[in-house]
């Protein structure tokens, strides 16, 4: 985990910080090639305000991810490009699963408060019926016969 500050925060890992130099050799790599990143559109390090590139701790876990893509897995870069266009398109997936499973959550509650009013108000709906003696329906317990009532 990552130290936290005097103010009890943890640092901000998209916040650059490292120079090209201090960069690459974080993560292990020539800077040159970390502007080749760059031109791929593969890293996108944020500037100062006198145009120097500045890596955040975010930028060079990505540098280390494709590093390992590359040298590892043997990927070319138009592999390492997909393999991080998939991630994000799983990522927006999982935001979308989670905020799906937030509104059923919401709308089942909705449904169970719904069923238990519609309950409540049957339940008082119903009455008895004894019918007369002279009906022609066996002697026996009552039926009960819903009556609806006007609202209001």
């Amino acid at each position: 985990m990552a130290k936290s500050r005097d103010d009890g925060k943890p640092p901000d890992r998209s916040r650059g910080v490292y120079m090209i130099s201090v960069a690459a050799e974080l993560a292990g790599m020539h800077p040159q090639t970390l502007r080749i990143y760059e031109t791929r559109g593969l890293i996108m390090p944020k500037r100062s305000p006198k145009n120097t590139r500045l890596y955040s701790q975010e930028d060079v876990d990505r540098l280390r991810r494709i590093q390992e893509l590359t040298t590892e897995l043997g990927m070319n870069l138009a592999g390492v490009e997909r393999v991080f266009q998939l991630e994000e398109e799983v990522e927006r997936m999982r935001r979308r699963v989670r905020s799906l499973e937030r509104h059923a959550v919401r709308v089942e509650e909705e449904l169970r408060a719904e069923i238990d009013r519609v309950r409540r108000s049957v339940k008082r709906e119903l009455v008895l019926y004894e019918p007369p003696s002279h009906a022609l329906m066996p002697k026996g317990p009552g039926v009960r016969i819903p009556i609806q009532r006007p609202r209001g």
